[in-house]
């Protein structure tokens, strides 16, 4: 669509200079009357020019401003995402540390139990030999 509309300017002003060459060729004017449609007529094309250029500034900045939302609607999910996997991880870390400190826990209470267990053994039974 943005092609049409640069292309439809270009052929627009070809148009415009093709047809006051022609007009000015086969005019039944006089020369001052010629000249007076010219200006006219080139006076005309540049208040459609600039129309033309406010007209696609205007739209332009409307699509740079929608982008801009949508990129900004992306970042914003993309951070959300970052936060929600980084918390999940955190979590996972903290369990897995907890899991590992009861797992030598229960070690060092299973290693304290078995050396008083021999202990009491050793000392209230004496070996036979």
């Amino acid at each position: 669509m943005a092609d049409n509309e640069n292309g439809g300017f270009g052929w627009f002003l070809a148009g415009l200079g093709i047809g006051a060459l022609v007009g000015v060729l086969y005019a039944p004017k006089s020369g001052k009357e010629t000249r007076d449609d010219l200006k006219a007529s080139a006076l005309d094309a540049k208040d459609r020019a600039a129309k033309l250029y406010v007209e696609t500034t205007d739209q332009v900045t409307g699509y740079v401003r929608q982008g801009k939302d949508v990129a900004n609607d992306y970042v914003d999910k993309g951070r959300e995402y970052y936060e929600k996997g980084r918390s999940q991880f955190n979590d996972y870390v903290d369990k897995g540390k907890d899991l590992i400190q009861n797992q030598a826990d229960a070690a060092k209470a299973a290693v304290e139990a078995g050396k008083s267990a021999y202990v009491e053994k050793t000392t209230t039974n004496p070996p036979l030999v």
